[in-house]
């Protein structure tokens, strides 16, 4: 029997034994860098000349590791050995495919500060952020696979005296599964053991810049007992072969979690049926947010000036679900802004985060440092610059926590997705107003809001559309089977991310009916 799903708990770091432990996992990775990685097809490891060099984006001269690039033939290679895969393993049990996942998580558990370590180096994650990605990629494994163990009894339907009628769901096909670099254990392993554990074959490409934690997740599946050919690991150019397997015809489904940019060119190049394709591909697609915390003028401003400065700056501010922006009522603005830029000046350390007491480290890499640069270019030019602003890449790509007042709801870098430490002040009349502002972007991925008003809250519920709505918090750290995950509008497609539908997503609904 396996026991009721409890979300894994977060290390506390204040404890010398904790600190202790992770401190030697970082000097074990460090002494581990700059080795070879392969691919991995059909359960084959195969080294190519085309490698990746994976950097550590606080020191970018110390090399995490080369990782073998797949071309198109390799990814064809791998495209056929899923196929064939698929055959047989869409037939095995869910009770089977799960306990590959209940295997993998408690294997991760055991060695949760190593692969914390890892999250440290080839992230450039602060303890608490690569912490809690370790203990996401061990909750989307224990939730999807009760969550699989649920959706195998099917569901009821009606039968008639004369019949017998039944409805459950099989597996797609072979699944595409192209992972972000952000939370480059816990969104890579969710997307890629939803696919697998819903009887699917994987196609796995996780992000250049991040692709060793994918290796070290697929050593550890290997070790739970999953079969060749299930998931296979092939790393390389989108170009290449990330727009090979999205329009290949014997794909059945590509899930995407990324830039806006890209993801809306998969969904396009999704939508074309090639020669030889009898269905229509479907996509599970995150694209990001332009994400807004409204504090009412009925609040409690210290709360507000925490959650803002968390979710604007955990991370870099790189995350989809990061604050950046901020509007105010105009009665409390200023109190709350000049509390808002005392905590950022006074509170939020940045550096290498290989130091336990490192609040940000730096952001992936130098496109992403320029472009946030440029952001905040224009943010001078548009608002009042109140904290930070200033870029460092002499070692690695670090940016100053940075904070704009007095922007119109249109200006630039209230609209545009930064994905960086950058948030931006806005105010409002009333609270109608400002519902009003956070709703007037492309985007719709999350947002909290902070009030004392009992009516204020209710209508948020209703009117603030975004996919997951915060009190009196901030509007970041989702936790895996607590607040299902994903966005609306042009944050993707709907889906929920550890969330009880979520697999449905990989699967489609079959009704057989047999005469009595």
């Amino acid at each position: 029997m396996v026991v009721p799903y409890k979300h894994e708990p977060f290390t506390d770091f204040s404890l010398d034994e904790n600190r202790r432990a992770l401190e030697a996992e970082i000097k074990n990775v460090e002494a581990d860098l700059g080795n070879d990685y392969p691919l991995i097809i059909g359960g084959e490891r195969i080294m190519t000349d085309n490698k990746i060099e994976v950097v550590n984006p606080a020191n970018k001269k110390e090399v995490i590791g080369y990782v073998s690039k797949a071309n198109q033939d390799l990814a064809e290679k791998a495209h056929k050995i899923a196929d064939e895969t698929f055959q047989w393993w869409r037939k095995t049990k869910a009770q089977f495919r799960a306990d590959i996942l209940f295997r993998a998580a408690s294997i991760i558990r055991r060695r949760k500060h190593e692969f914390t370590a890892h999250l440290v180096k080839e992230g450039g994650k602060p303890w608490k952020e690569a912490d809690a990605d370790t203990a996401e990629a061990i909750d989307f494994m224990e939730y999807y696979g009760r969550q699989m163990l649920e959706i195998d009894k099917g569901v009821e339907v009606n039968s008639r005296p004369i019949e017998n009628n039944r409805f459950h769901y099989i597996s797609l096909g072979v699944g595409v599964v192209i992972s972000p670099w952000n939370f480059l254990f816990a969104i890579m392993a969710g997307t890629t053991v939803a696919s697998m554990v819903s009887g699917n074959t994987v196609l796995l490409k996780p992000a250049s810049s991040t692709p060793i934690i994918a290796y070290k997740m697929m050593e550890v599946l290997e070790e739970a007992g999953l079969p060749a050919g299930v998931i296979n690991y092939i790393p390389g150019s989108g170009k290449e072969v990330g727009d090979y397997l999205v329009d290949h015809p014997r794909t059945r489904f590509v899930s995407f979690t990324g830039s806006r940019e890209v993801g809306t060119r998969i969904f396009e190049r999704a939508a074309k049926v090639q020669p030889g394709q009898k269905w229509l591909k479907r996509t599970i697609i995150e694209m990001g947010g332009k994400d807004t915390i409204v504090v009412d003028k009925e609040s409690d401003l210290e709360l507000a000036a925490d959650a803002i400065t968390y979710s604007a700056f955990g991370f870099s501010g790189q995350k989809c679900s990061a604050c950046s922006r901020v509007v105010a009522h105009e009665d409390i603005y200023d109190e709350l802004l000049d509390k808002v830029v005392s905590k950022t000046k006074e509170s939020v350390s940045y550096g290498d985060p290989a130091a336990h007491d490192t609040y940000m480290g730096p952001v992936i890499d130098q496109a992403a440092y320029d472009k946030i640069l440029s952001y905040i270019d224009i943010g001078k030019e548009e608002g009042k610059l109140l904290a930070g602003g200033k870029g460092n890449d002499s070692k690695g790509w670090f940016i100053e926590p940075t904070v704009f007042a007095d922007l119109k709801p249109d200006a630039r870098i209230m609209q545009e997705e930064i994905f960086g430490p950058v948030v931006g002040f806005t105010k409002a009349k009333s609270f109608d107003e400002a519902i009003d502002i956070a709703n007037n972007t492309d985007y719709g991925l999350t947002g909290a809001v902070i009030s004392n008003n009992r009516s204020h809250i209710e209508q948020a519920r209703e009117d603030f559309q975004v996919g997951n709505l915060y009190f009196n918090r901030g509007c970041t750290a989702a936790i895996v089977g607590y607040h299902p995950f994903g966005g609306f509008n042009m944050s993707g497609t709907d889906s929920k991310a550890g969330g009880p539908d979520y697999l449905i997503h990989h699967m489609q609904g079959k009704t057989t009916s047999e005469m009595l």
